[in-house]
């Protein structure tokens, strides 16, 4: 919105007039001659401009996240998204975004920015008997191509987002893991600025003072609005309160199809870890129990007399003891595998009744 130009800070911004016409587009002005004109101080730049850094001579913009609907005696400032704003009774100062180039600073022209404008203008004109007053058109327009912009936003959200848990339900791989983690943290970034939307609106809603002091017009002319007589705007602010609820609740819903994706997740490989630990165990009983038939071989291997060779059945004897002692050692250990892989949720919860039973009694 602002940037240097010589030693003057200038303000580049697009007016339009209490006809709806625009008067000016892309205006350079100075601040202090701007904050001179619209009767402003300089605190009340604080939230509606860019802050720019400098390094190694390309510079980086920061955007103030938290927006903000702030009300002066005569004028009303915006700061919703990429739409910073003054309104008066008269008159809409749109700021335009600039962005630094190697030839100096140039207007942002964006489509979404010029969509924008041309709506503006259009609902400025509009003079019914039956319409809003300039500056709540001004508000309208701006309220409705925030809630457009974060409504197309989680459009976009909630389709990538049913892509990749598509996916995953075919097979889990790291790159989709590695996508879901980066769309859960976009999601998240954009839930934030929803319910700060929201937020706005919701705490905008309870404070009549400041309801009543949205009407640029009737205190122009002298009548100054008191209590409860704010109808138009409170219902106003009311519909996009819901629009920008909706849109909250949604996000809500999709961050815990994530989480419930993440947990599912979480099972699938914990089950396909405990079955590989599980065929460990098993090759090691099987190992442990061929260990009992070359314990016997060895032993009978040491070429100690012993008698039995010189009977007619000591070979197949020692055979049969063998086998018998490695069945017997596998039947054991494999029972008590299988008891230990049979624990239960209604084991577990038996377990927990019969000692909340001894609990009571003791």
């Amino acid at each position: 919105m602002s940037t240097k130009l010589g030693d003057a800070e200038v303000i580049r911004c697009t007016i339009f007039n209490g006809d709806g016409e625009m008067i000016s587009y892309g205006k350079d002005m100075k601040k202090s001659e701007f904050m001179k004109v619209y009767n402003l101080a300089a605190r009340d730049f604080r939230k509606i401009t860019r802050h720019q850094n400098t390094n190694n001579n390309t510079t980086n913009i920061n955007i103030e996240i938290v927006p903000s609907i702030v009300t002066r005696a005569d004028s009303i400032l915006l700061n919703l998204l990429h739409i910073r704003a003054l309104i008066k009774h008269d008159t809409v100062v749109v700021f335009d975004n600039v962005r630094s180039s190697t030839g100096g600073s140039r207007l942002n022209k964006s489509h979404s920015h010029s969509i924008f404008l041309n709506d503006l203008r259009d609902r400025l004109k509009a003079k019914d008997s039956e319409s809003l007053p300039y500056e709540l058109r001004a508000l309208e327009t701006i309220l409705v191509h925030v809630m457009s912009n974060l409504t197309t936003e989680m459009k976009v959200h909630k389709t990538v987002l049913q892509n990749i848990l598509q996916g995953l339900e075919d097979s889990i791989e790291r790159v989709k893991l590695r996508y879901l983690l980066i769309q859960s943290k976009k999601l998240a970034q954009f839930n934030q600025k929803a319910v700060l939307i929201r937020d706005l609106i919701d705490d905008l809603l309870e404070q009549d003072d400041e309801l009543n002091s949205l009407y640029l017009s009737d205190s122009h002319k002298g009548l100054e609005r008191e209590g409860n007589n704010h109808e138009e705007v409170e219902l106003l602010l009311e519909s996009y309160y819901k629009t920008s609820d909706e849109i909250v609740q949604t996000v809500g819903n999709l961050r815990s199809q994530i989480r419930t994706t993440e947990e599912i997740i979480n099972i699938i490989l914990d089950s396909n870890r405990n079955e590989m630990m599980l065929l460990g165990l098993k090759f090691s009983i099987g190992l442990l129990s061929l260990g009992i038939a070359l314990y016997v071989s060895a032993l009978y291997g040491m070429n100690l007399e012993n008698f039995i060779e010189e009977s007619d059945g000591g070979f197949e004897l020692i055979c049969l003891i063998s086998v018998i002692g490695l069945l017997i050692l596998l039947r054991f250990s494999m029972k008590q595998l299988n008891k230990a892989e049979k624990v239960t949720m209604t084991r577990v919860s038996n377990e927990d009744r019969i000692r909340k039973i001894i609990e009571r009694k003791f």
